[in-house]
C-alpha cells in the first residue's frame, strides 16, 4: 500500500472530489481526517471507509476559519502524533459564478472564487507546514480545473481563482521544499461524476442552447481520449502525488486534462 502508516487531511472531504481522495488514501493504508462544513456527508464517507478496513475521523469545520483550522491540525497532531499529507478539496456553489458573462457578472461575484480557493489553500497549507517543518516531510495537495490555463467563456472568475491556487502551490514548494515538504496539485477537466460538475455543465449548456449531454459531448471532443477523467482516474493519481514514489515532483500540477491541454 503506498501510504501506509500516513495520516491525511482532506478539507472538503464531503464533496464527491474530496471523498473519492479520501476513500482512495484510506485504500492504499492511510489514516484519513475529514474535514468539512456538513457531518452528514463527511459521516457517509466515515462509513464507507470503515466499512472498508480503513481509519477515519471526522471534523465540522470551515476551512476559511483559520482558528479552526489551526485547532484542528493540533488536534489531529495531539491523536495521531503528525500530519503526513495535507489535501484541499473545498468547492463552494457555481449557480450564480458562472454561466454570466463578464461584462454583466457583479464583481463581488467575480471575486469570490478568487478569495475563497486561494485563502482556503493559503490557511490550510500555512497550518499544516506549522506541524510538517518540524517533522522535515509532508505533501501539500490541492486540486484545480482546466480554466486555469485556458480561456473559457462564461466561467466568471473562475480562471483566475484556479490560476491563483497553481501560482501559490507553486510559491508554497519554492518556500517549503528545503524544509522536506512538497506541494503539489492536480488538475482534471470535469468529471461529471460529481454533482458541481454536472451542476457546471447544466449552466453551460443552458447558455449554449444545448442538452447537458450534448456540452458533456462537446467537451470530451475536445481532448485526445474523447472522455473526460473519472473520480477514480483523479484519486488514484492522488495517491500517487503524496505517495514517496513521487518524490522528484513538487511546485507543479499534474495534467489531467486527457490532452485538452498540451504540456
Amino acid at each position: 500500500m503506498l501510504l501506509e502508516n500516513k495520516n491525511a487531511v482532506i478539507y472538503g472531504a464531503g464533496g464527491a472530489i474530496g471523498g473519492a481522495v479520501a476513500r482512495t488514501f484510506a485504500r492504499e493504508g492511510a489514516r484519513v481526517f475529514l474535514a468539512g462544513r456538513t457531518r452528514d456527508p463527511l459521516d457517509q464517507v466515515a462509513k464507507d471507509i470503515g466499512a472498508g478496513g480503513g481509519q477515519a475521523e471526522v471534523a465540522v469545520l470551515d476551512a476559511l476559519d483559520e482558528q479552526a483550522v489551526d485547532q484542528h491540525a493540533q488536534a489531529m497532531v495531539g491523536q495521531a502524533g503528525r500530519i503526513d499529507i495535507s489535501f484541499n478539496a473545498i468547492g463552494i456553489p457555481n449557480t450564480k459564478l458562472q454561466g454570466v458573462p463578464l461584462i454583466e457578472l457583479d464583481a463581488e461575484q467575480f471575486l469570490l472564487p478568487i478569495a475563497t480557493y486561494s485563502k482556503s489553500y493559503f490557511l490550510t497549507a500555512r497550518q499544516a507546514a506549522h506541524r510538517m517543518i518540524p517533522q522535515r516531510s509532508g505533501v501539500i495537495m490541492s486540486i484545480t480545473s482546466v480554466p486555469s490555463r485556458m480561456g473559457i467563456s462564461l466561467t466568471g472568475g473562475l480562471g483566475p481563482a484556479m490560476a491563483a491556487v497553481e501560482a501559490l502551490t507553486r510559491s508554497l514548494s519554492a518556500e517549503f521544499a528545503p524544509h522536506g515538504i512538497r506541494v503539489v496539485g492536480l488538475r482534471p477537466d470535469g468529471m461529471p461524476e460529481s454533482g458541481t460538475i454536472k451542476e457546471v455543465f447544466g449552466i453551460h449548456a443552458k447558455s449554449l442552447g444545448m442538452s447537458s449531454e450534448k456540452f458533456h459531448e462537446m467537451i470530451a471532443g475536445k481532448n485526445h481520449r474523447r472522455r473526460l477523467a473519472t473520480l477514480a482516474e483523479m484519486s488514484n493519481v492522488a495517491v500517487f502525488m503524496a505517495s514517496e514514489s513521487a518524490t522528484a515532483m513538487t511546485g507543479t500540477t499534474v495534467n489531467l486534462s486527457m490532452g485538452t491541454l498540451d504540456d
